[in-house]
């Protein structure tokens, strides 16, 4: 079977003139740092940059779509123009804090996403050599920020210290060290007594 692309009849390519033997085209997230999940606050002036390189891609994509998949199941666009960005784009900016505005019907989720990105084949599409995959590599995570509380009216739900003393008393280790101090001290009370 011959190809248009390979006159010679030898190997094999895509009809796009890409060899079959060509790796899958991706792309590796630089920004924000992949070895931690990172924190974003939605609040003014808090923008997030997501950033890439692409590897092995033969074929430029038309246009990246860039969505951020919350833990909840939604799905939010990322970035001003709804998700979708030139092809040959290497990083979004996404304001938190004007998308929550703008879109109060599905505000942002105090939680935890998955970034995925897909070009022109779509998400969950098959992997092509030299294609760009969908890329579902990077979490992070949103937060928003608490209202102030003045000192004399907080409280710490976790912090109560009569309930963290009944725990240390229960515990065997602690029985057993106060069992052993009595001891002691009467031991030592007796032989105190008995030199007299």
């Amino acid at each position: 079977m011959s190809n248009s692309n390979n006159p010679s009849g030898s190997g094999s390519s895509s009809a796009q003139g890409i060899p079959q033997s060509a790796p899958a085209g991706g792309l590796t997230i630089t920004k924000p740092p992949q070895t931690a999940t990172s924190f974003f606050k939605i609040a003014p002036s808090h923008t997030i940059t997501f950033g890439w390189n692409f590897t092995y891609l033969l074929k430029t994509p038309e246009h990246l779509t860039v969505s951020a998949v919350c833990d909840n199941g939604n799905t939010y666009p990322v970035g001003a123009t709804d998700g979708i960005i030139p092809g040959t784009a290497t990083s979004v900016l996404w304001d938190l804090w004007s998308y929550q505005q703008a879109h109060p019907s599905t505000p942002l989720a105090v939680a935890t996403y998955t970034l995925n990105i897909w070009g022109d084949q779509g998400p969950g599409a098959a992997i092509s050599p030299g294609v760009l995959s969908e890329n579902t590599n990077l979490k992070f995570a949103l937060y928003s920020p608490q209202a102030y509380t003045p000192l004399p009216d907080w409280t710490c739900d976790g912090c109560n210290v009569s309930g963290a003393w009944s725990e240390y008393v229960a515990h065997p280790a602690f029985v057993s060290l106060v069992a052993t101090i009595v001891v002691i001290f009467l031991s030592g009370y007796a032989v105190m007594r008995q030199t007299r």
